[in-house]
């Protein structure tokens, strides 16, 4: 298989570097107001392949105040090209706030080239916010949609 462009997947060092983020660190506990975390590439990384950055930019911050309108608190972690890079932001960030639910962007999840990637932002939920929910938007307008169907459901069902 062969690695996108900016990885640091491939060597033995940086694979035992991302064994070592990927551990557990920290314990979840319940909140009153949920929060939500949205993990995304940064479009301004990547307008060079025909990406509008402002509309996505404008679009998020929309939906940032639908976000506030419901009551939920939500954080954006934009991440670049450099994968090493963003494995360091995610875990940075998941492990600044307590989320009830991590929304994670189709320009993680939907290229071909990006599976194993997306493969490690899953795991990286999995260990460093192990009692959050796992959505999927399917554009910049609807993370909040994807964070309901799950925090209803967490709030109802205590999933």
């Amino acid at each position: 298989m062969t690695r996108p462009r900016g990885s640091k997947f491939g060597t033995s060092q940086s694979d035992a570097r991302l064994k070592s983020l990927l551990s557990p660190r920290r314990v979840i506990v319940s909140s009153v107001q949920p929060r939500v975390l949205v993990i995304g590439i940064d479009p301004r990384a990547v307008a060079h392949l025909g990406v509008d950055a402002d509309a996505v930019i404008t679009a998020l911050a929309h939906e940032q105040a639908r976000f506030d309108a419901a009551g939920i608190a939500a954080d954006i972690c934009f991440v670049g090209p450099d994968q090493g890079r963003a494995v360091d932001q995610i875990v940075e960030q998941l492990t600044a706030q307590e989320y009830r639910c991590v929304v994670i962007g189709g320009g993680i999840r939907k290229p071909e080239a990006m599976l194993e990637f997306f493969e490690t932002v899953i795991n990286l939920v999995r260990r460093h916010a192990p009692g959050a929910a796992i959505a999927f938007n399917t554009n910049p307008q609807n993370s909040l949609d994807a964070a309901r169907r799950w925090l209803s459901t967490r709030d109802v069902d205590g999933v």
